[in-house]
């Protein structure tokens, strides 16, 4: 058992606690994922069959990294269990057992930005300006609508006559619905909403997934929904041997429909519940994890642990003030380009910040500087020659896609226009001209032959044949510009993305690559940008990453602790816990950054420092030539 043998004794604990309901409490850089991997190696290794095992965890590339590293631990050969996100294992459930709700085996999956373009669609059908009512905000209401179990037709019985905003979104959500459903499509919020429901109201379904899964892990659980509890749950109720991991310490996701409780409440839920705490930080320095542990200890709402580390002292964490923003981040483009100097690499090195306006002044400091970097934000599968592989890619598994058809249509273009497709829609085919049936009829070969490739092509494969078939190929490389060169790179670089799937050839493979590319997270965009540089990006997306190096920006109060969560109010714990998952984020190297006049909405706005900063102990830190301390770390008065 020496894989066992790296394992401190609280992992090994954990490792080897394999009946029951087990929390373990995480700290940041604890081995979280190694215990999860090295958990489910033991449980094969004592007999439980692979098929029987399932872990969730909370993006796609997170899902990837602990499938790789539980086959590396079995061999190249062996069986590895099934492993996903929450929104992948809601598609598992419904492409098994969704035909009793009229679910097609092969639906495809709306992304935000489809969801979004539908909402509009059907507000500019009901002649509302998107100025009134803004695509995203009727989204979000639909989404918390659907995660509390309320469904669109109750929804406009009860809200359809309480106001025009009320009104609005009832009908936009009718219309939605209808949309989805013509498209065979789910969004995200269907692929947990309607798997809760299959198991709550199908007795059979239900027995039939807890039998298949008799190991749960849950990853990050302190970052799951109500409705994402409910489904843990009844996966977990027969068998009751249900794993989860996470950190209240690093709940940051409540905004979004995260509730603390799930994690909180574990014991209560699960009288018979161990807990075990892993304490022991492996990423920072003990300068690092002594301020984090001053930061988060002041919250109440939380169980109690402290980070201990052997990593050694380490560098103090150094504080800079700037004038204003522009000159902040010049200073951090200026000291990255030292640190690049004396050997550190700019992939080692990232800058967070905690609102998006902030990466504007960011990115030109570092344009200034000539330090490379990438914004993690502008999203690989959001860029439009992939939308439009993956547009030809689905309607070639099913033709019936009208969305689909009128994108593919237009990529290249093939001279068939609006008034054509409807045309088609209508079933008025005998009405179109000949000279528009021949184009017709040409772009339809081409999906019927992509659709008969698609049986047998792997995903990879299938990906280089639409390029080709579609004329995309020919279009962005032999016709066109530099640019379009570059355009291309992306669809080559799909191939790439779809390779991970080869595995399964066929549709199959095919529709669980689509699947993943439209539930992407931001930090896949990690793995699809492979531009070497700096990486800039939000605290929260961030989380569950590490850095040599890393630069908080923007420490003043009211930014950093955030004034506002969007509906008014703040919370500060939940802020707290943000600037504690900000400082774990590094290995070697913190600096927190700040301004003393910030532009904000056009107008100048003089800061305080952040509350947050008067929280780590003097000791800890390096105040520059910026800062003075006779102020009681307040300004510099010129």
């Amino acid at each position: 058992m020496n894989y066992l043998d790296s394992l401190n004794d609280a992992q090994k604990e954990a490792v080897l606690a394999t009946e029951g309901p087990i929390s373990v409490l995480a700290g940041a850089g604890s081995g979280k994922t190694r215990v999860l991997a090295t958990r489910i190696y033991h449980l094969i290794r004592e007999g439980a069959p692979p098929e029987t095992i399932l872990a969730v965890t909370f993006t796609n590339k997170a899902a990837r990294e602990m499938r790789e590293r539980v086959r590396t631990m079995l061999g190249d050969d062996a069986s590895v269990p099934f492993i996903a996100t929450f929104h992948g294992l809601g598609r598992e459930i419904l492409e098994r057992h969704g035909s009793v709700l009229g679910i097609p085996r092969y639906f495809s999956v709306y992304d935000r930005d489809d969801s979004e373009r539908a909402v509009s669609v059907a507000l500019k059908a009901l002649d509302v300006s998107t100025k009134e009512l803004s695509p995203r905000a009727v989204l979000g209401r639909i989404s918390r609508a659907k995660n509390s179990g309320v469904r669109a037709s109750e929804f406009y019985e009860k809200q359809g006559r309480s106001g025009f905003g009320n009104r609005i979104v009832a009908e936009v959500w009718l219309r939605y619905e209808k949309t989805l459903k013509e498209e065979k499509a789910l969004d995200f919020d269907d692929l947990i909403v309607l798997p809760v429901k299959l198991l709550e109201e199908y007795a059979d379904i239900r027995a039939a997934a807890q039998e298949r899964w008799r190991y749960l892990h849950i990853d990050e659980y302190q970052d799951t929904s109500a409705l994402q509890g409910r489904l843990t749950n009844l996966l977990a109720t027969k068998h009751k041997n249900l794993f989860v991991v996470g950190d209240i310490d690093q709940t940051i996701y409540t905004w979004r429909g995260a509730t603390i409780e799930n994690l909180l409440e574990f014991d209560k839920t699960y009288p018979e519940a161990q807990t075990i705490i892993l304490e022991r930080n492996y990423r920072s320095t003990k300068t690092l994890v002594d301020a984090a542990n001053a930061v988060i200890e002041k919250n109440k709402n939380r169980k109690e642990k402290r980070s201990t580390t052997e990593q050694g002292e380490g560098e103090p964490i150094k504080v800079h003030v700037a004038p204003n923003a522009e000159f902040e981040a010049r200073y951090i483009a200026k000291e990255i380009r030292r640190l690049m100097q004396n050997g550190v690499k700019p992939e080692d090195v990232a800058v967070l910040f905690r609102t998006n306006f902030q990466s504007r002044a960011l990115e030109e400091g570092l344009l200034r500087e000539g330090v490379p970097y990438k914004l993690l934000g502008t999203r690989f599968f959001g860029r439009k020659e992939v939308k439009d592989m993956l547009a030809w890619m689905r309607l070639a598994i099913d033709p019936s896609r009208e969305a689909d058809k009128m994108r593919a249509v237009a990529s290249p273009s093939r001279g068939i226009g609006a008034v054509t497709l409807g045309k088609l829609a209508a079933g008025q085919r005998e009405a179109l001209r000949p000279s528009d049936l021949a184009k017709v009829e040409a772009f339809e070969k081409v999906v019927t032959e992509l659709a008969s490739a698609s049986e047998t092509l792997t995903p990879s494969e299938f990906v280089r044949l639409v390029a080709e078939k579609s004329g995309m190929k020919r279009a962005l490389v032999d016709e066109g510009s530099a640019e379009d060169h570059e355009r291309f790179e992306n669809i080559e670089e799909l191939a790439s993305v779809a390779a991970r799937h080869d595995h399964l050839p066929g549709k199959e493979g095919i529709a669980l690559f689509l699947a993943e590319a439209a539930l992407a997270s931001d930090q896949d965009e990690l793995d699809q940008n492979t531009k070497k540089g700096v990486t800039l990006m939000t605290v929260h997306a961030a989380k569950g990453l590490e850095f040599d190096t890393v630069f908080v920006t923007g420490m003043e109060e009211g930014l950093f602790p955030h004034s506002d969560m969007g509906d008014g109010k703040r919370d500060d714990e939940e802020e707290r816990r943000l600037f504690y998952v900000a400082i774990t984020r590094a290995k070697r190297r913190l600096y927190l950054t700040l301004a003393r006049v910030r532009k904000i909405y056009g107008i100048d706005s003089y800061a305080e420092p952040s509350s947050f900063l008067a929280d780590i102990d003097d000791a800890l830190v390096l105040y520059d030539e910026s800062y003075d301390q006779t102020y009681d770390k307040g300004w510099i008065i010129e």
